[in-house]
C-alpha cells in the first residue's frame, strides 16, 4: 500500500500552504497589537481566538514544511509589529475587520480544498475553513448583540415565480432599466462595505507608514476606494436602497509606528487580490449590462493599483517569492 505521508506536495498544495503561512504570520502580528489596545472585554476573547488559531496553523504548516524539506517562509515576525503603540482603530472597527478577515479565510480555504489531495493537507485546510466559520459566528453574534451589524437591504418578497419575458432584462444603457435583482443588490452592498472597510484600514496605514512612497501609494488607494464606494452606492441609491456606513470616523489620529511598511504593503496587496475576485464574481452574477460593464471597467483599475504596489515591494526588497516552476530554458542554457 502506498505511504500517503511520502506523497510530494502538488503546486496547488504548495501554493495554499505558502499563502496561508504568510497570512497567518501577518494575523499574529496584527492581532497582538489589537489585543494590547482593545478596551471592549467582549471583543478581547475573539482577538485571542484569532491569535490562537493563527499560531496553531503556523505550527502545523511548519511540521508539513519540515517533513517535505520545503523552506519555511519568512512571513512576518515580532520585528514587524510594535504592540505597545497607541490605539489606531476603534474596537467596533476591529470587530468588523475580523469579520471581514473570516470571510476571506472561508473563501480562500474553500477554494484550496477544491484542489488539494494529500490527506494531511486536506485535513489542515478543513480546519482552516472551520475556524473561519467559527470566527464569522463569533464576530456576527457580537456585532448583532451590540447593535453594530450592518445588514444588507430588505426588499419586497415576490408574489409568485416569474420568468424573464423580454431582453430588456439585460439592458442598462438605453431605454427603461429593470430594477436590480437581489443577487445584484447583494454584490453591490458587499462591495460598498468591503471598500469602506478597506478605505478606513488604508487611511490608518497612511498615517503610520514611514516611507514616503508607501504613504503616497496608500493615499492613492484611499481615493480609489472612495471612488468605488460612490459608484456602487449610486446604483443602490437609484433604487431607493440604503448603503453601508463609512468607517472613517473609527480611525484615530495616531501616527506612531505600529507595523512595518513591509507588513502594511503585503496586507493591502492581499486585500486588492480579494477585491479583484469579488468584482469578477459580481460581474458574472449581474445580467444588467451597465452593472456588469462597470465591474469590468473597475477590475483593471484595481489591477494597475496592485501592480504599483508590487513594484514598490520589489524595489524595497519586501516581496517574498512564492514557490515557482523550474525555468526549463534557464536550466538548458545553463548547461
Amino acid at each position: 500500500m502506498e505511504d500517503k505521508s511520502k506523497i510530494p506536495l502538488t503546486a496547488a498544495e504548495m501554493s495554499g500552504l505558502w499563502t496561508q503561512f504568510m497570512n497567518d504570520s501577518l494575523a499574529v502580528c496584527v492581532n497582538r497589537y489589537f489585543l494590547e489596545t482593545v478596551n471592549d472585554e467582549e471583543v478581547r476573547p475573539i482577538i485571542e481566538f484569532t491569535i490562537h488559531t493563527a499560531k496553531r496553523n503556523i505550527t502545523i504548516m511548519q511540521d508539513i514544511f519540515k517533513k517535505d524539506d520545503f523552506p519555511i517562509p519568512m512571513g512576518f515576525t515580532d520585528q514587524d509589529v510594535n504592540p505597545k503603540a497607541p490605539k489606531l482603530f476603534s474596537d467596533t472597527f476591529v470587530l468588523t475587520y475580523l469579520r471581514h478577515m473570516s470571510i476571506l479565510a472561508m473563501q480562500a480555504s474553500g477554494g484550496v480544498l477544491g484542489l488539494v489531495t494529500r490527506p494531511d493537507v486536506v485535513t489542515f485546510h478543513k480546519s482552516v475553513l472551520n475556524a473561519g466559520v467559527e470566527l464569522q459566528d463569533l464576530t456576527r453574534n457580537l456585532l448583532l448583540k451590540q447593535g453594530t451589524y450592518i445588514k444588507p437591504p430588505y426588499i419586497t418578497t415576490p408574489d409568485a415565480v416569474e420568468f424573464v419575458k423580454q431582453t430588456h432584462y439585460l439592458s442598462g444603457f438605453w431605454g427603461k432599466k429593470r430594477a436590480v435583482t437581489s443577487v445584484e443588490i447583494s454584490h453591490l452592498f458587499f462591495n460598498v462595505k468591503t471598500n469602506a472597510i478597506g478605505k478606513a484600514l488604508i487611511t490608518g496605514f497612511a498615517q503610520i507608514a514611514k516611507d514616503k512612497e508607501v504613504k503616497q501609494f496608500f493615499v492613492k488607494g484611499m481615493k480609489l476606494a472612495q471612488d468605488h464606494i460612490d459608484i456602487f452606492s449610486n446604483f443602490l441609491k437609484e433604487e431607493g436602497l440604503p448603503v453601508p456606513m463609512s468607517w472613517d470616523a473609527n480611525v484615530s489620529d495616531c501616527t506612531s509606528s505600529i507595523f512595518s511598511d513591509k507588513l502594511l504593503m503585503f496586507h493591502i496587496a492581499a486585500m486588492n487580490a480579494s477585491g479583484i475576485g469579488n468584482y469578477a464574481m459580481a460581474m458574472a452574477a449581474s445580467p444588467r449590462r451597465d452593472i456588469a460593464l462597470k465591474y469590468a471597467s473597475l477590475i483593471p483599475e484595481v489591477s494597475l493599483y496592485a501592480e504599483d504596489g508590487a513594484k514598490i515591494m520589489i524595489k524595497k526588497g519586501w516581496l517574498e517569492e512564492p514557490p515557482q516552476a523550474d525555468d526549463r530554458q534557464e536550466l538548458i542554457q545553463g548547461h
